[in-house]
């Protein structure tokens, strides 16, 4: 990746991930955390699938100064189950715009296709998050369905050459 590096978050980088992951207005198309205690046990949550699994979301750094930019990646959400494999990504608003989103979503889907192999990945998208939704298309996804109990829009990317 051009700008990114990718690591697994690290329990010392929990207040880092609330400036932004446990802000009302910068998440409000998704949840936000309630403390940074809340933010830490979802990280937690998601480091044991990566135990798991072999894949999780992951801290998202700026390859420039190794600031913490943001968190994303590919998961099926332990706190959510029965989705598939997903994409994810939250980026501090300080860097939003900058097509970082699209690098991280092109990054890992290429992870998907070439070193997982997952026939499929699938992605939510808030109705009004039309930044978000541009990142999606780019990437290959495509509408499956709105879901309404969770106001969201269900996308899906098939493999590459699928």
């Amino acid at each position: 990746m051009k700008r990114l590096l990718l690591r697994p978050p690290r329990t010392s980088d929990s207040a880092a991930f609330y400036e932004f992951l446990g802000d009302p207005a910068a998440m409000h198309f998704t949840h936000h955390h309630a403390s940074p205690r809340d933010c830490a046990r979802r990280l937690a949550g998601f480091e044991w699938q990566r135990r798991r699994r072999g894949f999780a979301p992951w801290a998202v750094l700026n390859k420039a100064d190794d600031r913490l930019i943001g968190w994303g990646g590919l998961y099926e959400d332990p706190f959510d189950l029965g989705w598939g494999v997903e994409l994810g990504y939250a980026f501090t608003p300080a860097v939003w715009g900058q097509g970082l989103a699209t690098e991280l979503a092109t990054a890992c889907l290429v992870w998907a296709d070439t070193v997982l192999r997952f026939p499929e990945t699938w992605a939510f998208v808030h109705l009004d998050n039309s930044a978000s939704r541009r990142v999606l298309d780019r990437v290959g996804f495509t509408a499956v369905r709105y879901v309404p109990g969770m106001e969201r829009l269900l996308l899906n990317r098939k493999q590459f050459g699928t």
